[in-house]
């Protein structure tokens, strides 16, 4: 079980099976919001599919292939961020995030990052975190600047979203730019 406490109210943490309604629900009421920007969004259409992807994300952490994080507020979910495509040899991995449409704005995104990334350059020992995102995705983009996350190119109409393609953007970040970043801390 992992847990990262970001403050009082905040806390991210593994999944667990009784979470499955409630991941279910944060998910299809936010499901507008979520939807142009990631594609499990539309596959995730009943409380089962939350259940199974609790379920899944399991095993993948105990594999050292990803790991999944509820963002939660007061006990609530709020949103999700997680780590996937990790290359153990490379000390390398993927990050995503999103939250409930109503959490939107409040910095805890961007709170949550700081902690996350501290967790997986100092804990999991990464040397390289990427997001990748949508062009079109203004608010991915400045979270990224503004951790200090660079540009290293777009990988063009690669992605899907409602039959169309669409660029994605691959920034990076490594461990020495982070602990460089004292700002950010």
């Amino acid at each position: 079980m992992v847990s990262i406490t970001i403050n009082d109210k905040i806390l991210l943490r593994t999944y667990e099976v009784a979470d499955a309604q409630e991941l279910f629900d944060a998910v299809n009421n936010s499901r507008k919001h979520l939807n142009p920007w990631l594609d499990w969004v539309s596959k995730t259409t009943k409380p089962e599919h939350s259940l199974q992807f609790i379920q899944n994300s399991f095993q993948w952490q105990n594999n050292q292939q990803a790991l999944a994080l509820g963002i939660f507020e007061n006990d609530k979910i709020i949103g999700g961020i997680g780590m996937h495509q990790w290359d153990q040899e490379t000390k390398r991995a993927q990050i995503g995030y999103w939250i409930s449409s109503g959490y939107e704005g409040k910095g805890i995104v961007s709170h949550s990052l700081v902690k996350f990334i501290e967790y997986l350059f100092d804990k999991i020992g990464l040397n390289k975190i990427e997001i990748h995102f949508l062009q079109a995705n203004k608010r991915s983009a400045k979270v990224a600047t503004r951790l200090g996350f660079k540009v290293e190119g777009i990988i063009r109409q690669s992605i899907l979203r409602n039959g169309m393609p669409h660029d994605v953007i691959v920034a990076g970040l490594l461990r020495s730019e982070w602990a460089a970043q004292s700002h950010v801390k």
